[in-house]
């Protein structure tokens, strides 16, 4: 992005990438044509493309949709999901991960619904639709020589101008959060899209924030909001150290300077936790190992089984990392914590643990793996006092996109379970749907207050 970029305010850079058709977007695409004929196999199934996954095309405000039953005012407000939805066909692999993020939204107001679905308007998809295809590398063809040689095609398209990636080249396509005004559409690789919501329900994508020039790193998917201070806690992940960067962002918008987090190796961190002083980071084995990908034909995402689990407590505001305490635990993988708080000397994370994540399990091809790729819900406790850590088994069956009342976030909760048998059979309402809607990831509810304000914005 240049000197001359436009802003919407000062943290929303309207994103305007400027790709360029000629001989070398078509040198490209045959030299692609080639490396996909020689080296992927077609007759692979693309699970993650079919059935419920496949995607499904934008949907305008369709509104008064049939209501049975009655939708109470406390529900005023625009619940919305975002997953991957791939405008175009892949050129060889697919992953669940890949595809471009595609908001579902269900407006309600005053009794009566509206269904809406739209894409967030990236730079990736902008630039795929310039050209009607797509054009950047997918997660799925990250295994083995071809992800090198996929990997080395989107270099060379971005050094030549054919790709712009001065915007990033993300997705948001994983999570979605409200802050400062603003709702944010997210993916781990890129910074956060802000998205607005019209009266009518309708989703428009306003931007990309990058907190005044700021934000340089990528921006979790899962980032924190404290309910009684009202600022976000974040962090980024990376190739090349210090691996992890930490990040605050005051209730009004200001992102605070960066803390860097130093761990061994390039690794995936997709979640982690806050409580009322603490922020917790997580150091697993599950490693960015692109050597191995070409070596040994593997994931180009790899989880050592003979490494434990570390986890590290950090005062929140810290300003460098020499305060972390680093804890202990048996070998695992968390995609998702649900809630974090203090309890005398210790720290209590409830989460979804998983014993063996192997990526390529969810790569679009053997269903059947899926059955062992099961996560269940733990209790670890970190004591600040004597340095030992815990962890007990809550659940004894598979749970993940574990959710509680934002509301207690960073502070103790508790589950209620309520037997449905002896509830009324009757639902309170159900609003029927004009359209199929994917499977997805996250979802968020945009209250009617928050809408209201960021309809000011």
């Amino acid at each position: 992005m240049g000197e001359e970029e436009e802003r919407n305010d000062g943290s929303v850079v309207v994103v305007k990438p400027k790709p360029s058709k000629g001989l070398s977007s078509k040198a490209m695409d045959w030299l692609e044509w080639v490396f996909v004929k020689l080296m992927h196999d077609p007759k692979k199934p693309l699970h993650y493309l079919s059935g419920n996954f496949a995607p499904v095309d934008e949907t305008p405000p369709l509104q008064d949709l049939p209501v049975k039953g009655h939708l109470p005012e406390c529900l005023n407000g625009e619940f919305v999901r975002v997953g991957p939805n791939p405008k175009f066909a892949p050129v060889a692999g697919y992953h669940w991960f890949d595809g471009d993020g595609m908001i579902h939204g269900m407006r309600i107001k005053d009794g009566k619904a509206t269904y809406v679905s739209r894409y967030v308007r990236t730079s990736r998809i902008k630039q795929e639709e310039f050209y009607d295809g797509a054009k950047f590398m997918k997660i799925g063809d990250l295994k083995g020589m071809f992800g090198l040689v996929m990997v080395s095609m989107q270099m060379l398209r971005a050094k030549l101008k054919v790709l712009d990636i001065s915007y990033g080249h993300g997705t948001a396509n994983t999570a979605l959060i409200y802050h400062h005004g603003k709702l944010l559409a997210l993916s781990e690789a890129d910074k956060p899209y802000a998205i607005k919501v019209l009266e009518d329900g309708d989703l428009q994508t306003v931007g990309m924030l990058d907190y005044d020039k700021r934000l340089t790193h990528s921006f979790t998917a899962h980032p924190k909001v404290d309910p009684f201070t009202g600022e976000m806690f974040t962090f980024g992940y990376s190739q090349t150290p210090p691996y992890i960067t930490y990040r605050v962002i005051s209730k009004d918008g200001l992102m605070h300077d960066p803390v860097p987090i130093a761990v061994s190796d390039p690794i995936m961190m997709h979640d982690f936790a806050i409580t009322e002083n603490y922020a917790i980071f997580m150091d697993l084995p599950l490693y960015f190992k692109p050597k191995e990908m070409v070596k040994q034909k593997k994931f180009i995402f790899t989880f050592d089984a003979t490494k434990k689990a570390r986890f590290g407590i950090l005062p929140r505001y810290a300003k460098n990392e020499l305060l972390i305490r680093w804890f202990e635990l048996p070998n695992c993988f968390i995609f998702h914590n649900a809630n974090a708080w203090e309890e005398g000397d210790e720290v209590v994370l409830i989460t979804c643990r998983l014993e063996n994540p192997d990526l390529d399990m969810v790569n679009g091809e053997v269903k059947e793996k899926l059955e062992n790729f099961t996560n269940e819900l733990y209790e670890m406790r970190f004591n600040l006092k004597n340095g030992l850590a815990s962890q007990k088994k809550l659940s004894v069956s598979a749970v993940d996109f574990p959710r509680v009342n934002e509301s207690y976030t960073g502070r103790k909760s508790a589950v209620e379970v309520i037997d449905a048998k002896t509830m009324s059979p009757d639902p309170v309402a159900v609003v029927e749907l004009p359209k199929r809607v994917p499977y997805g990831f996250h979802a968020f509810f945009v209250t009617e207050e928050q809408l209201q304000e960021q309809a000011k914005l």
